[in-house]
């Protein structure tokens, strides 16, 4: 396995701030974390809320071609977007989605792949549906 030296060094600082003693102990233990949150995601259903963080190099050709593309063939799901400079190579977008879980992974893994994405977040919570109540009363302002 070959690794960018920036992110290995990186990698070992945070692994010292931690106070690992060994490098494998904090890989076995990224694999893990890793592995657990695909796994979390994956066991999710229904209908969600939430938010997909994307940072990526927006001088990589065809990357920003590429997020249209599959952020308009997911229109369904997205009901916001916002694109944030960050730096001169790096742009953020902050994605709100809202439907299927199964459409939402769908739409993150698709971003993921891209060549040019550097990270890639879902954070997702229930849509709201279950709190529903027919007693409720909408007598106040949200």
């Amino acid at each position: 396995m070959s690794l960018p030296k920036k992110l290995l060094a990186d990698f070992d600082e945070v692994l010292k701030e931690r106070g690992y003693q060994s490098r494998s102990k904090g890989i076995r233990d990224a694999l893990q974390d890793y592995i657990v949150r695909h796994q979390w995601m994956n066991e999710m259903e229904g209908e969600r809320i939430g938010i997909i963080t994307i940072i990526y190099d927006h001088h990589y050709t065809g990357v920003m071609e590429n997020l249209a593309d599959i952020q308009h063939s997911f229109r369904n799901e997205i009901n916001m977007n916002m694109h944030l400079h960050m730096t001169e190579k790096y742009c953020m977008e902050i994605v709100v989605v809202n439907g299927d879980i199964s459409e939402i992974r769908e739409l993150t893994d698709k971003i993921m792949r891209l060549k040019g994405v550097e990270h890639v977040k879902l954070t997702t919570t229930a849509n709201g549906e279950e709190f529903s109540d027919p007693d409720h009363e909408h007598n106040h302002h949200h």
